[in-house]
């Protein structure tokens, strides 16, 4: 099974719309993406603060998509990915890491 991990750096004065992601997008990468045969489940998560007592999260938000495999995941995202990318503009000005990884130990 592999993880496709959507970081958003936690920036100084950038934009990012916690409602708007939560509300519209993500039911909309659900819809799309969910429908693929090998789509198994995303998370999405709100940075808080890092391991010294008071300061800022790395990251403001992460999204975690599970797949069967990275081909699955391409198949699924590949027809729709005008249509996700083109709502980014609508939540956030930041520029998301993505990283693929395989999952190698879950309890």
């Amino acid at each position: 099974m592999i993880k496709i991990s959507i970081l958003y750096p936690n920036k100084k004065n950038a934009r990012f719309d916690m409602d708007y992601y939560l509300e519209k997008h993500m039911p909309l990468a659900i819809r799309l993406l969910g429908a693929h045969s090998g789509y198994k489940g995303v998370s999405v998560e709100r940075g808080l603060g890092s391991a010294i007592p008071g300061a800022e999260a790395a990251y403001v938000a992460m999204c975690h998509y599970l797949f069967d495999s990275v081909a699955a995941f391409m198949a699924a995202f590949a027809p729709n990915a005008g249509v996700l990318q083109g709502d980014i503009q609508n939540y956030t000005d930041l520029e998301p890491v993505i990283q693929v990884n395989e999952i190698v130990m879950s309890q």
